[in-house]
């Protein structure tokens, strides 16, 4: 983790302990999470309703606290991954009685097959061998009977199970994403990453990493509000998500940072890339939309790094966000390459407020 990525993990922190301190509030842990989670805004929902609740001077209180959580932190995925998993487990016990009571049936037929051998090797009447044709008959119906209702149970169950596999298919996408700005969130990042470096080490192909952070987005928030914020974050979102291509992968990294895994682009490309998605985001001018009113541009300062052969997944990641620090240092707006990173520490900042 780098010194930053730190810095604002703690600075979230330290802004939910606050909050629940102000509001009287035990810091049990579901508790922190709530409001740690209110205090990255990546979850726009909670943040609404805790906002509105503010607003309103509602007092807070641990029901409350507890109702917000279940709301919208108790974990809608593993309730759904819960529900499929039952219904799973129940489509196979129904299945195993089926083969149960098929492979019950074959063997009475195999007995009762077996004793029609034994009674052919007698001397039989026709009245015998005419009520022992009527038995073997009445066995076979009734294996055909049981073969029916197996083959149909199959059936049954291949249907439902190919719907289970859609469910969970749709459960591991939406775990996947993030939901406000509907491009991969962190969890996704993450696996992406290793999954990227492992190619890349693999084939002996180049991989980029970029980092990007949406310039004074907090003094933005905070001067047109969250939902305004909202639609920023959104709007780059969409403008990093059309930029990239192939096997190229766009994630929120969290708050207003976004990431970009490059595979198959050296670092000359990947700074190529950035540098159009920079120029993107700054050619576009924010409307509210309930009023119409132009807010003016935002830009964003880019962090670009490229896979070395000693990396590991920390090392990469801490390399992109030395140079997204560089960029904001050199008066945000830009794009930073590792290449530049000894030119921009050497530099005097142009501008070194917060973010």
């Amino acid at each position: 983790m780098s010194d930053q990525e730190f810095r604002r993990a703690l600075g979230y922190a330290n802004a939910a302990f606050d909050l629940l301190k102000r509001s009287s509030i035990p810091p049990y842990p579901q508790f922190y999470e709530l409001m740690y989670t209110y205090a990255t805004g990546v979850n726009p929902s909670l943040n609404n309703r805790i906002n509105s609740v503010f607003r309103n001077g509602i007092t807070p209180t641990n029901d409350l606290a507890e109702t917000l959580y279940n709301e919208f932190l108790k974990s809608d995925v593993n309730d759904r991954m819960s529900s499929v998993s039952e219904r799973m487990h129940a489509r196979i016990e129904a299945v195993h009685e089926a083969i149960d009571s098929a492979m019950t049936t074959a063997n009475a037929y195999s007995g009762s097959l077996q004793s029609a051998s034994g009674d052919l090797d007698q001397d039989l009447s026709a009245q015998d061998i005419k009520q022992l044709a009527t038995r073997l008959l009445s066995e076979t119906r009734r294996m055909q009977d049981t073969n029916r209702e197996l083959e149909r149970k199959l059936a049954a169950s291949r249907d439902d199970i190919a719907a289970l596999q859609r469910d969970l298919d749709d459960v591991r996408r939406e775990s996947m994403l993030d939901p406000l700005t509907k491009i991969a969130n962190r969890k996704s990042f993450d696996e992406g990453l290793v999954e990227a470096m492992d190619e890349a080490t693999e084939t002996g192909t180049p991989l980029s990493l970029m980092l990007l952070d949406i310039d004074h987005f907090k003094n933005f928030n905070d001067t047109f509000g969250h939902q305004t914020g909202d639609q920023v974050l959104r709007l780059v979102a969409m403008t990093l998500k059309s930029n990239i291509k192939g096997k190229d992968l766009a994630a929120r990294y969290g708050g207003e940072e976004f990431v970009a895994i490059l595979p198959y682009t050296d670092l000359k490309g990947a700074v190529i890339v950035a540098e159009n998605i920079r120029k993107a985001i700054q050619a576009k001018e924010l409307l509210k939309r309930s009023t119409g009113e132009k807010l003016g541009r935002i830009s964003a300062s880019f962090g670009v790094a490229s896979l070395w052969p000693n990396d590991n997944v920390t090392s990469f990641i801490e390399r992109a966000d030395r140079c997204l620090y560089a960029a904001k240092h050199a008066g945000r707006n830009r794009v930073v390459s590792e290449t530049e990173l000894v030119e921009i520490d050497e530099a005097p900042p142009k501008d070194a407020s917060a973010a």
